[in-house]
């Protein structure tokens, strides 16, 4: 019989699992309990099963030396009398090496992704987009992309591989849902995988620019062309990146919120937490006041509207896939275009100043 006055709570069926204050995921954090029922403890003390991917671990001895007056409570002699669960000393993060990032940054025309926006921005713009964010391409299905997560010190974390419809720019969904993990590919055991924000190198390059934060790596490139007063960076999804290891980047940084239709109310309810960790933070909810019925269904963000925006350079793409020979006569004679206006990008939209500003 185990002499641990405060243990984790005994697996009783899913009523016992609980989410993960951390990472957010549910049914997967084990709360400690006081086998004397005299101690109640908060919900975040506990532990996430998810130990390589998350690693949260509040014990209860965190919780006595934050709460001195709860460790009161107990006697002297009824305190030393039990033994408290050792803490656990936290992994060190797992790297990729950069030569291996390096290989990938090429393949583009066989890249669905470069595909898709090279019709819309063109080629030229495309190829500066996937430079600048220092996007990849896998042979792990053909055609796929690597968004890899380069921090701010400049060292990988990973890379999220994802596969697209080359004319709609939608994920491949079926008849499986394509997205996997470059460390899970190489085959990495004991991997210990903290993840960052997409587009976090940047950050470190440009420090005065106000940063944008949305779900979508693919929405950050988007939005990147066409609104670049913005310095935009994405989260890889709804709970991503809202712990302290993340948000640590954007002290003292202006952030202006995007989320996806449907998650506004969420990312509104981290705004408490992301200021207090010195981020000048607000959040754009005109979409979500705004969205048609269909919008919502389709979980739209800000990328399916700046898509809507046809550029020049798109608006040629389209002429040369109809007609191939034009392509021939642009290169022959050199032709330029001219007068180009990029969609929206060109007008004049100022940083937020208050929130629920509109484009």
């Amino acid at each position: 019989m185990s002499t641990h006055r405060f243990i984790l709570e005994p697996y009783k069926g899913v009523s016992t699992r609980h989410t993960c204050p951390n990472c957010h995921r549910k049914r997967c954090f084990s709360k400690y309990i006081d086998t004397e029922k005299r101690i109640q403890f908060p919900d975040y003390v506990g532990r996430c099963d998810h130990e390589q991917k998350c690693g949260y671990h509040f014990t209860p001895r965190d919780y006595f030396e934050r709460k001195p007056s709860e460790k009161e409570k107990l006697s002297e002699d009824n305190f030393r009398s039990y033994t408290f669960i050792k803490k656990v000393e936290p992994k060190a993060t797992s790297y990729i090496d950069l030569d291996i990032v390096n290989q990938s940054l090429q393949r583009y025309p066989g890249n669905k992704l470069f595909q898709f926006l090279s019709a819309q921005f063109g080629e030229a713009e495309t190829l500066k987009l996937m430079a600048k964010y220092k996007v990849g391409t896998s042979k792990h299905w053909d055609g796929a992309t690597v968004f890899w997560q380069i921090d701010y010190h400049n060292r990988v974390r990973t890379g999220k591989i994802m596969l697209y419809n080359p004319t709609t720019g939608k994920r491949i969904k079926e008849p499986y849902n394509h997205v996997t993990w470059v460390h899970s590919v190489l085959h990495k055991d004991n991997y210990n995988l903290k993840q960052c924000f997409f587009g976090e190198h940047l950050l470190s390059e440009d420090k005065s620019r106000p940063v944008a934060l949305v779900e979508s790596e693919k929405t950050a490139l988007i939005a990147s062309y066409h609104l670049p007063q913005f310095l935009w960076i994405a989260s890889g999804g709804k709970n991503g990146c809202f712990n302290a290891n993340s948000l640590s980047v954007l002290a003292g940084r202006s952030v202006v919120l995007f989320p996806d239709l449907g998650a506004t109310d969420y990312w509104q309810s981290k705004i408490g937490l992301m200021k207090s960790y010195g981020i000048d933070v607000q959040l754009f909810d005109y979409l979500e006041a705004k969205a048609t019925e269909s919008e919502r269904k389709e979980g739209y963000d800000i990328a399916d509207y700046l898509l809507k925006v046809r550029p020049d350079e798109a608006i040629l793409q389209q002429m040369i896939k109809r007609n191939p020979n034009l392509k021939t006569l642009i290169e022959t004679f050199d032709l330029k275009l001219i007068n180009v206006q990029r969609g929206i990008s060109q007008s004049k939209v100022s940083p937020p100043k208050k929130r629920g500003f509109k484009l």
